[in-house]
């Protein structure tokens, strides 16, 4: 019979064979995995899961955020274009028709100043190309009278001609790159029409796309979004529309300046001086301003001095009388927020996200106005520095005019002043 010293306690310890106390290798093996939470296995596949769809995510992203920015700028035209699509709409005209007859609108619009710019470009290049010669002889004659050089025509084409490879090796180069560029060409091409496309259909589907948008939200959402849409609406084509406005009013005046300096090409030059300076941000004034000085300099150095001068000119008349009376209707940016938005969308999109931004901008501060609740602000010196002075100023001009006007009215002895009422001795003035 085995004693229980024999058979061992079921907790008595065992020695491993190096001496050391402790369970045995499979029991204690079982013993870990005991002891790892049951949970854990599924948190690690869940894991490698999520990661696995956020790869995916951000590669289809990639893959497609060209169609997102395409989207993107399809839905700002279609806003610019509903309103007169709607107005077509109420007289009885299917939508369909009516966003046909906006599009070959604005695609004449576009056509004709294209056309227009194209013909003063070959104009200029093909006058250029041809006082070429007189140029180059003018410009070498520059360069001998000033650098104290002798330099000639012959010698010019002879070292032109000695290094015929390199022109050889740049015109290789440069019939590679048209590959390049016709892709990119076609490219751009594709998207422009994919453009078109989607915005015909956000334009001639307008209620019907709303409608879908709404069918996900609940009741008591629905006003919201559709308030919202007509916010976009709004800033949206008004601003564009007071950019058209602001742009037939410039080429307008700059036509009778060109006009007047008979400058070739007048109205082309018009033309892009008023499309450039409204639909091109930031910079488009400048760009507007520099062809039709260079034009100018090609007739008469006088003559870019005055277009020079009449472009500055207009800018302030347009900046603080034309600009506040025409947008005060349909869409009013500040320039501090319009140049903020600009660099914003083209950090953001490139060349898309500036002609974008703008018009983002108006419907996100048509948002805030209508969103955001505000308070009347108490009349406080720490908020308006100053005003205290200038209030008291303006009150001193104001009865300084009063008493001019009390001078003009009446005469220095208190009578009624010349023209009318009494003269200096009491009577009527000498007939």
């Amino acid at each position: 019979m085995v004693s229980s010293c024999e058979r061992g306690h079921p907790d008595q310890v065992l020695r491993s064979p190096d001496g050391e106390d402790g369970p045995p290798p499979e029991r204690r093996q079982s013993s870990w995995a005991a002891g790892m939470p049951s949970w854990l296995p599924r948190a690690m596949v869940l894991a490698l899961l999520l990661i696995g769809v956020f790869k995916l995510a951000d590669w289809a992203f990639r893959q497609l955020i060209d169609l997102f920015v395409m989207l993107l700028v399809s839905f700002f035209l279609s806003l610019a274009m509903e309103p007169a699509v709607d107005r077509m709409a109420a007289r009885g005209v299917r939508r369909g028709l009516g966003t046909f007859l906006v599009f070959v609108t604005v695609a004449v619009a576009i056509g004709g100043f294209l056309a227009a710019l194209g013909t003063l470009l070959v104009d200029q290049v093909a006058k250029i190309a041809g006082d070429l010669p007189h140029l180059v002889d003018n410009l070498i004659g520059w360069i001998n009278r000033t650098f104290h050089q002798d330099l000639s025509l012959d010698e010019l084409q002879q070292k032109l001609l000695k290094d015929s490879g390199s022109i050889e090796t740049y015109a290789q180069q440069a019939a590679d790159n048209v590959w390049g560029v016709s892709s990119t060409l076609i490219g751009g091409l594709f998207k422009l029409f994919t453009v078109g496309l989607f915005t015909f259909y956000f334009t001639a589907d307008g209620p019907r796309v709303r409608r879908t948008v709404c069918s996900l939200l609940p009741p008591a959402k629905q006003g919201e979004v559709l308030r919202a849409w007509e916010i976009a609406l709004a800033k949206t084509g008004g601003y564009l529309y007071s950019r058209a406005l602001l742009a037939v009013v410039s080429a307008a005046a700059h036509w009778v300046m060109f006009a007047l300096l008979d400058l070739p090409y007048a109205a082309a030059l018009a033309v892009w001086v008023g499309v450039m300076s409204q639909f091109v941000p930031t910079i488009g004034t400048y760009l507007a301003g520099a062809l039709p000085v260079l034009v100018a300099l090609t007739v008469q150095p006088v003559d870019a001095f005055w277009v020079l001068v009449f472009v500055v000119v207009y800018q302030q008349i347009e900046n603080y009388l034309l600009h506040p009376r025409i947008t005060a209707r349909t869409v009013d940016v500040h320039p501090a927020v319009a140049f903020g938005s600009v660099i914003a969308g083209a950090a953001l999109l490139g060349a898309v996200g500036a002609l974008i931004a703008i018009p983002a901008a108006a419907t996100l501060q048509g948002f805030v106005g209508t969103y955001v609740r505000r308070y009347e602000v108490a009349v406080d010196p720490r908020i308006d520095r100053g005003e205290e002075r200038r209030a008291a100023r303006r009150e001193r001009r104001r009865q300084t005019a009063r008493r001019l006007r009390g001078l003009l009215g009446r005469g220095p002895d208190g009578g009624r002043g010349p023209g009318g009422g009494r003269g200096p001795g009491g009577g009527r003035g000498p007939e």
